[in-house]
C-alpha cells in the first residue's frame, strides 16, 4: 500500500514516482486515470486532487467546486470498468483534508497484484496501460503489457509444453552432466535409476500434457538443456553473456556467450561455466577441517545464489538477455524483467515467487536456490559478515529498453570510517529526537554518491524507511552543507560538497 499522507508535511512534499498532484478545478481530469493505472502497475502511490505544482516544484491549493459531487463522480468512475479495468481503492483510502481554507482529496492507490495486472483505462488493455518512473506516467509498450499478462498466472511460463519440439532438441552432454550432479547430491534417490526421458519428466524438463500425449520439452527443459539455435525458436530474444573486465584497457579479457559455437548455449551450461569463473575471483582464506583444506566460503554460496536468482527470474521473451559482468571490485548481474514480488519484498525475504518455477525446481534439486524466499536477505547478510560494501538491487523500466533488474555485488571492503561516523550521528539523534532513531544519514549520502539523480522515493524504497525519515536525513545533509540540489526537483541532481 502507498505510504499514508501526512497533512503536517504538506509544505515539504514534492511530486515523485509515488506522489502526484491534480488541480481538478473543472472536475476529474483524464490524466488522473492514467496516473491511477501507472501507480497500480508499478509500486502504488498517492494522487492529490485540488493541488497544483509551481515551477520550483512546490505545491499550492487551487480550490475545488462542489467537493461532494466530485467525490461521487470519482467513485462512479472507479467502479466503471469502461473507465478503469479494476477498482483497487477502498473507501478508507480516499480522504479529504483542509489546507489553506481549501479542500483537497487524497487517493491512495495500492500496487496491483500480479493476477490483476495490467490495470488499464478506457477498456483498452494495449492502449490504456501505463507505468510510472521518475519522469512521471508513461504509456506501456505492447511487450510490457504481454510481460504482465505472462506473469498473471501461477502456472509460470516455463511450464509450457512445446509440442512442436522433441527431446532430441536437448544437448545430450548437458543432460548427462546434470544427472551426474543430481546423483552426487542424491546418491540413493530412486530417480537416479530412471531412463533419461522419465528422469526429464520427473524434474519438469519434459511433459506429455499435450494433444498427442507424447513427451515433449517444457519451456524450462528447453532453456536448461536445449541447443541454442533451438532455444531461439521459442525465445527469439534469448541471449546469455558473461564478460570479465579484469583489464580496464580492453573491452573484456574473457567472454562466454550463448551464440558461441563451442558450447551448447543453454542456461544450465551457462551456470556451470560462469559460476566457476566468478568463484575464482573470491578470496579463499586458509582453513582446515579434519586436516582437509576448505576452499569454499559462505561468499561462494552467495554468488551462486545470486546467479541462480538472476537465471530463474529472467523473462526470456524480453530482449537484451542476461548480462553478467565481473570487475576487480564488483560483480554485476542483469536480467530482463522485474521481480514478481517486487524489490522491497525481495529485500525482506520470506516470499518466493520465481518467474520460472520449473527452472527453480531443477536448481533446487542440485542444492542451489533452495532458500524459499530468504536468498536475497542471505546474500546481503553474508556480504556484511565478510566486511564487504553492501550489495544493491536496482529495477529499471520504461523508455526504449525493456524492464530489467540489476544486482551488484561489491568486492571492496565497506568504508569503516563512514560507518562509524554514521553510527555516531545516529547515536546523537537517539538522544536528541527519539522519533528519528532510525535515520541513516551516511547511508543516504552513499546512495546519492552512487546515483546523483536519485529521488527521495527511490531512497525510501532501497532503504525500506519512510519518506518522512528520508526527508529528515536529506534536510540534515543540506543544513550541514554536505549536499545541495542542482536543477529542478524532478529532473535535477544532488551535488555532494566534498
Amino acid at each position: 500500500m502507498a505510504e499514508e499522507f501526512d497533512l503536517a508535511l504538506f509544505e515539504s512534499y514534492r511530486e515523485d514516482n509515488r506522489r502526484e498532484v491534480k488541480s481538478a478545478e473543472g472536475g476529474l481530469p483524464q490524466s488522473l486515470w492514467e496516473t491511477y493505472s501507472a501507480m497500480a502497475n508499478t509500486y502504488g502511490g498517492i494522487i492529490i486532487c485540488g493541488v497544483k505544482e509551481r515551477q520550483d516544484g512546490t505545491w499550492f491549493t487551487t480550490g475545488m467546486k462542489d467537493v461532494s459531487k466530485l467525490k461521487k463522480n470519482l467513485w462512479n468512475q472507479l467502479n466503471d470498468t469502461k473507465r478503469i479495468s479494476i477498482n483497487l481503492t477502498s473507501e478508507t483510502a480516499i480522504k479529504t483534508y483542509t489546507v489553506n481554507d481549501d479542500v483537497i482529496i487524497v487517493i491512495e492507490v495500492p500496487a496491483a497484484d500480479r493476477e490483476t495486472k495490467p490495470v488499464y483505462i478506457n477498456g483498452d488493455m494495449f492502449r490504456g496501460s501505463y507505468k510510472r518512473n521518475n519522469e512521471g506516467d508513461y504509456h506501456c509498450t505492447e511487450a510490457e503489457v504481454r510481460a504482465m499478462l505472462r506473469d498473471q498466472t501461477r502456472r509460470t511460463m516455463d511450464m509450457k509444453v512445446l509440442s512442436n519440439m522433441e527431446l532430441s532438441d536437448f544437448d545430450p552432454e548437458s543432460v548427462k552432466t546434470y544427472r551426474v550432479w543430481f546423483s552426487t547430491k542424491h546418491p540413493d534417490h530412486a530417480w537416479t535409476k530412471l531412463s533419461d526421458d522419465k528422469f526429464l519428466e520427473m524434474i519438469g524438463a519434459a511433459s506429455d500434457d499435450c494433444e498427442d500425449k507424447k513427451l515433449h520439452p517444457t519451456g524450462a527443459g528447453l532453456l536448461m538443456f536445449g541447443k541454442e539455435y533451438k532455444i531461439t525458436r521459442e525465445y527469439p530474444a534469448y541471449f546469455l553473456d558473461y564478460k570479465d573486465h579484469a583489464d580496464p584497457t580492453v573491452r573484456w579479457t574473457d567472454r562466454t556467450y550463448s551464440q558461441s559455437p563451442d558450447w551448447s548455449g543453454n542456461v544450465f551450461d551457462f551456470f556451470t561455466i560462469v559460476s566457476r569463473k566468478l568463484l575464482r575471483m573470491l578470496k579463499v582464506p586458509f582453513k582446515l577441517q579434519n586436516i582437509v583444506r576448505v576452499d569454499e566460503t559462505p561468499l561462494h554460496n552467495a554468488v551462486r545464489e545470486a546467479l541462480v536468482n538472476c537465471l530463474v527470474n529472467a523473462d526470456y521473451y524480453l530482449s537484451r538477455g542476461i548480462l553478467i559482468d565481473s570487475y576487480d571490485d564488483k560483480i554485476v548481474m542483469k536480467n530482463p524483467g522485474l521481480s514478481i514480488v517486487g524489490k522491497r519484498q525481495m529485500l525482506r525475504g520470506g516470499d518466493s515467487e520465481p518467474r520460472n518455477a520449473n527452472i527453480m525446481k531443477m536448481f533446487n534439486l542440485l542444492g542451489y536456490g533452495e532458500h524459499a524466499g530468504s536468498g536475497v536477505p542471505d546474500i546481503f547478510y553474508i556480504w556484511n559478515q565478510a566486511g564487504y560494501a553492501e550489495p544493491t538491487i536496482e529495477e529499471f523500466f520504461g523508455g526504449d529498453a525493456p524492464d530489467k533488474t540489476i544486482i551488484t555485488l561489491p568486492l571492496v571492503e565497506m568504508d569503516h570510517a563512514a560507518f562509524t561516523k554514521g553510527h555516531e550521528k545516529r547515536h546523537e539523534k537517539r538522544h536528541e529526537k527519539g522519533s528519528f532513531i532510525e535515520i541513516r544519514i551516511e547511508e543516504v549520502l552513499k546512495l546519492i554518491r552512487e546515483k546523483p539523480e536519485i529521488t527521495q522515493a527511490e531512497i525510501s524504497e532501497i532503504m525500506d524507511i519512510s519518506l518522512k525519515r528520508v526527508r529528515t536525513a536529506m534536510e540534515a545533509l543540506k543544513q550541514s552543507g554536505r549536499i545541495y540540489r542542482e536543477g529542478s526537483d524532478r529532473k535535477g541532481k544532488w551535488i555532494i560538497n566534498e
